[in-house]
């Protein structure tokens, strides 16, 4: 070594990782340039792990705390350096900090639907959505496996890498769960537990420990959920009876009422076809029961028939009054109706 290189290179008496930069998970010490002094110091901090690399393959492994750098404290290093007669000092080494604190809050998603076969639908696709955490758990493993020899490795490399594992999995256990996707929702916490599993397991070899894992929900695509909603509705219809059903026409009567009233010519503009608006009267009161409240049954009409019996007058005067009574009709709607009544009452 000749005398400027000798002075161009200085001495390494402590070696430390402040984890000044968030999200990363590997960080070389930058060794260029540098020797490290027999007897130097390696602080390694709580939540973290140090990796002495020589040449590519790993030395020695150090734990949280303060260690004193010497052929006792690097047995392995000592034996790839051939140390046990003569410990060569300075000594050059790579030394890899990892961090080992819990990644928090990261989330996960399924960015296609996932096909999986349903009691209920047959066949579906479904949307999944949660959170999980992880930590370096096998410094030697993840270093071996994904990090490498990287100046830095970061938390979204790693990601990158965890995404296909865990979309895998996931369609593998929606697969083979057998859980109707209608009770899906009630067996989120049981779904993420059988995720976790296997996902435990794939993220293991990889040095990574899976610290929690949640399904936050499973849901359809867009034209899925709408076809979902419509069969809801019709099987909610489907299973009323003839009691309820006549009181959801009912409902339905009431809820058309303001709305014709705001059509061009109120009521009679909309029951022109029905008799000059009076008609209208006539449905209503039907579906609504009798304006005093009893309940008449209205006989079916033949096929054949070209028109509903004409009421006298009188009697449109009297149920459109009981239409008014009740609220449904506004007075406007019943001063027009009834003007056109008495009209042709008059001639």
């Amino acid at each position: 070594m000749s005398i400027g290189s000798f002075i161009k290179k200085q001495f390494i008496d402590v070696l430390q990782w402040n984890e000044d930069t968030e999200g990363v998970l590997s960080w070389r010490y930058p060794m260029q340039d540098f020797e490290i002094q027999n007897g130097g110091v390696l602080i390694v901090r709580e939540s973290q792990v140090a990796v002495f690399v020589n040449e590519g393959q790993i030395a020695d492994v150090f734990g949280p705390g303060t260690h004193k750098l010497t052929t006792q404290t690097l047995p392995v290093l000592t034996n790839l350096k051939n140390w046990d007669k003569l410990f060569a000092s300075p000594f050059k080494s790579d030394v890899y900090f990892f961090s080992t604190r819990v990644q928090t809050g990261r989330k996960w998603g399924t960015q296609q639907p996932i096909t999986i076969r349903d009691k209920d639908f047959d066949m579906i696709r479904v949307r999944a959505f949660g959170m999980y955490s992880y930590r370096v758990a096998d410094a030697r493993k993840f270093f071996t496996e994904l990090s490498g020899t990287r100046d830095t490795y970061t938390r979204d490399q790693v990601e990158d890498q965890l995404r296909g594992i865990l979309m895998a999995s996931m369609a593998s256990s929606l697969g083979a769960s057998q859980i109707a996707f209608l009770d899906m929702a009630a067996n989120q916490a049981l779904m993420a537990q059988e995720v976790k599993g296997g996902l435990a397991d794939a993220f293991a070899r990889y040095g990574i420990g899976l610290d929690e894992f949640n399904v936050a929900s499973v849901s359809l695509p867009e034209e899925l959920q709408a076809a979902l909603d419509e069969r809801i509705s019709a099987g909610m219809k489907g299973g009323l009876g003839a009691d309820k059903m006549a009181g959801y026409t009912k409902f339905q009567t009431a809820q058309a009422i303001p709305l014709a009233a705001q059509n061009e010519g109120g009521l009679a503009g909309l029951g022109a076809g029905l008799g000059t608006g009076v008609a209208v009267g006539q449905a209503i009161g039907q579906a609504m029961g009798q304006t005093m409240g009893q309940a008449a049954p209205v006989a079916a009409a033949p096929a054949a028939a070209a028109a509903p019996a004409q009421e006298s007058i009188e009697d449109r005067l009297s149920k459109l009054k009981g239409l008014l009574d009740k609220g449904l009709i506004s007075a406007a709607d019943y001063d027009s109706t009834k003007a056109e009544l008495l009209k042709k009452l008059i001639g």
